[in-house]
């Protein structure tokens, strides 16, 4: 057996792990940073090239995975903070709409910019949270859950913060900021708002709202929520500006933004006592971040590195152009379907190292990529496990897999394949 073969079966094994997550009771990340480190080990062990080649090879694919796991880490902790300090409580607490298609529409537009500014992830479990003070009835609020996933996933597909592929992406040369946002946020719409108009003729009556217990007394103060949000939000927002004017790499802005962050709750709370400081001090908050996640994307952008280095992906990638006779409409509807099945962050960067950056549609900001942002980021939409907002969802809701096949798959696809439709018109028809 060779040991190209015994690379893919490690990859193959480890994605069964991943994706038998719950019913094996072993976390993805552990199962991701086995891959990682075991398809190099082959590679170096039994591959028949210089060992310093591959060393060479690590090094690089580790320099390109640190700057999109400190972007990741740095932005997560700073919505954290946000988080901890009640900012979005500002946001919820405005929402008064009983009437089930306007509370619909309303919570799907707002899902679909905070996740373009935030992410797709956090954006879904701030609204989740805000779904259980809304709605009382859980299939009614498994519906709602199912669309938040879709607007999510839409949001984040145009924003080069909005989503982790997108980031990837952003990193890695493939797109610029303004041009993710102008030529894709159009058809993200669309796949958002299909499903919203089909729903809305099946969708009538008024929403059931839970008893509301006495509520929680706060720990920050309204003025220090307001001025958090507001902060952290324009921090995130600056991240592209930053890049733009001293052409530093994204991570840096996000760092520079944390730093801020850290450094004004500090102030903020010095006068407060030893107790409520243990709670809003960033070292206390850092023990919230979600750590395995970090992991997780570090394990599979390692392994995707290693199928990249050893050759599989560019076998790959030639297939792939050999049964689509290279049309790049095709391959990128197909690698947004399969995000569906598998993560799309590994298909992501395994097509990154599949097609080099070019001319004509390869170019930076050309059609293949700006449509392979917009296909890996809401194609994961069409199942409930295909994107980390829907595994979110699923989690924190309870949310069947069969039945979210049944009732939401059918809309999340008739939104995907519209927006296709749309890249499709505009790039190859009209040729804009």
């Amino acid at each position: 057996m060779s040991y190209s073969l015994v690379m893919v079966i490690i990859f193959v094994l480890g994605y069964l792990c991943i994706a038998l997550e719950h019913p094996l009771k072993i976390d993805k990340a552990a199962s991701a940073l086995l891959i990682g480190v075991l398809t190099w080990a082959v590679f170096i062990l039994f591959g028949g090239v210089d060992v310093h080649e591959v060393v060479h090879s690590l090094d690089e694919n580790l320099a390109e995975t640190a700057q999109t796991l400190f972007f990741l880490f740095a932005a997560m902790t700073i919505v954290e903070i946000v988080d901890r300090h009640n900012g979005f409580k500002i946001i919820t607490d405005r929402i008064t709409a009983t009437s089930k298609v306007k509370l619909l529409w309303i919570l799907s537009f707002l899902t679909f910019f905070m996740s373009a500014v935030l992410d797709n992830l956090t954006t879904t479990i701030v609204i989740l949270s805000l779904l259980r003070k809304l709605i009382k009835d859980q299939p009614t609020r498994w519906t709602y859950a199912s669309i938040v996933v879709i607007a999510a996933n839409a949001g984040g597909a145009w924003s080069p913060i909005g989503d982790v592929t997108t980031i990837m992406l952003w990193i890695g040369g493939q797109i610029t900021a303004g041009k993710i946002i102008t030529g894709i946020i159009a058809p993200s719409l669309i796949s958002m708002i299909v499903p919203l108009v089909i729903l809305s003729f099946t969708m009538k009556g008024e929403i059931e709202r839970p008893e509301q217990g006495k509520a929680a007394e706060s720990i920050t103060t309204p003025g220090e929520q307001l001025a958090l949000l507001i902060l952290g939000v324009g921090l995130l927002l600056f991240v592209p500006v930053f890049k733009t004017i001293t052409h530093l790499p994204p991570f840096m802005g996000m760092l520079l933004g944390l730093g801020i962050m850290w450094m004004v709750t500090e102030l903020m709370h010095k006068k407060k006592s030893k107790e409520l400081k243990q709670k809003l001090t960033v070292v206390h908050i850092l023990k919230h971040v979600e750590t395995p996640t970090i992991f997780f994307f570090l394990g599979i952008l390692t392994a995707v590195g290693a199928l990249g280095a050893a050759g599989q992906l560019g076998l790959l990638s030639e297939w792939l152009r050999e049964v689509t006779g290279g049309n790049i409409y095709v391959i990128d509807s197909v690698i947004g379907v399969l995000s569906s099945i598998i993560d799309n962050v590994p298909l992501v960067a395994a097509s990154m190292k599949m097609y080099a950056i070019g001319s004509a549609e390869f170019a930076v900001d050309g059609a293949f990529w700006q449509m392979l942002a917009y296909c890996a980021g809401t194609g994961g939409s069409i199942l409930i496990i295909g994107s980390a907002a829907g595994v979110a969802a699923m989690g924190l809701e309870k949310i069947d897999f069969v039945w979210y096949l049944k009732h939401i798959s059918w809309l999340a696809l008739v939104g995907y394949l519209a927006g296709v439709a749309w890249i499709y018109v505009e790039k190859a028809v009209l040729g804009l």
